[in-house]
């Protein structure tokens, strides 16, 4: 019994940490319709910048800034690319992605792993302070649903200012931020900064947990964060008094679910980006056929 709620706290942390990932895509797929593979650089970025850190002693708080400081960097740079040198986004996210690999590289080496007296931000003092009498696993699980909440809401609460509804607004009808007198592009640089600042944040704290950075890690993110977000949004698509930032945190947890069960069912984890993949492609078809479904039935 306890291997098993064990393994329910594990899959719920890890959805909740890679809620932060799935807020970012959320940002640039839901809002902005604007297919960043800025992601798959910005991801280790955040990572390898926190991991050089830990190991030279720096506060564990203080690094999950600082990633979203390079993090937000990394999307200004696409923003720039895109709106301001006229490439086209998915080419000025790949041209990001492709000289982060050699940042990271540069910062952190391919493998770079944060030994156990260096503390983190679920070991650093505030935390023991708080929940000393937790174990590891549940101090995980409590930080992270701190961190999901915390940002959740802040997000909830820039949507409902006027550079928030702007900023939805450039996703849907570009039309209406230009006759407001609004630069468009501006607001595009706007979410792309916000968006790699929580996607380089979830790197962080991802090195928080397993104490380590690998240069490869970034690979894939993009895939998990448009399937979670499209499996959230799809669950609650006749519920539009349910935020998209929580269709994003619950899309995490429920496909980190699916990602651990097939671990459990004995799944061989260099096959892990291959049901990734697969499992991907199934929420496509099914969120298209349901789609169709609902405009024949209009």
């Amino acid at each position: 019994m306890s291997v098993f709620v064990d393994l329910l706290i594990s899959t719920a942390t890890q959805g909740l940490i890679y809620a932060l990932l799935a807020y970012g895509i959320f940002i640039t797929y839901k809002i902005l319709d604007f297919p960043d593979l800025t992601v798959d650089g910005s991801f280790p970025l955040g990572a390898a910048v926190t991991a050089v850190l830990l190991v030279r002693g720096v506060n564990p708080y203080l690094t999950l800034p600082v990633a979203m400081g390079v993090g937000a960097l990394a999307g200004l740079v696409t923003g720039v690319i895109h709106v301001r040198l006229k490439v086209r986004d998915l080419l000025a996210g790949i041209i990001t992605m492709t000289a982060l690999f050699s940042i990271n590289l540069q910062i952190a080496g391919s493998n770079l792993a944060v030994d156990r007296s260096f503390d983190t931000i679920f070991s650093g003092k505030p935390v023991m302070a708080l929940f000393g009498g937790l174990t590891l696993m549940q101090r995980k699980l409590v930080v992270s649903l701190i961190l999901a909440v915390l940002f959740k809401i802040l997000l909830d609460l820039f949507f409902s200012t006027k550079c928030g509804m702007l900023l939805r607004a450039t996703g849907n009808n570009a039309t209406v931020v230009t006759s407001l007198a609004v630069d468009q592009g501006r607001m595009k640089i706007l979410g792309l900064v916000i968006a790699n600042a929580l996607v380089a944040l979830c790197g962080a704290v991802v090195c928080h947990e397993q104490r380590a950075f690998s240069s490869t890690m970034g690979t894939g993110q993009m895939v998990f964060g448009l399937a979670t977000v499209i499996i959230g949004t799809t669950i609650f698509k006749k519920l539009s008094f349910v935020k998209g930032t929580t269709a994003a945190v619950v899309g995490s947890i429920i496909y980190k679910a699916c990602i651990q069960l097939a671990i459990s069912l004995g799944l061989p984890a260099n096959l892990l980006k291959l049901v990734t993949a697969v499992l991907f492609l199934v929420i496509l078809v099914l969120g298209n056929a349901s789609g169709r479904r609902a405009k024949r039935h209009a």
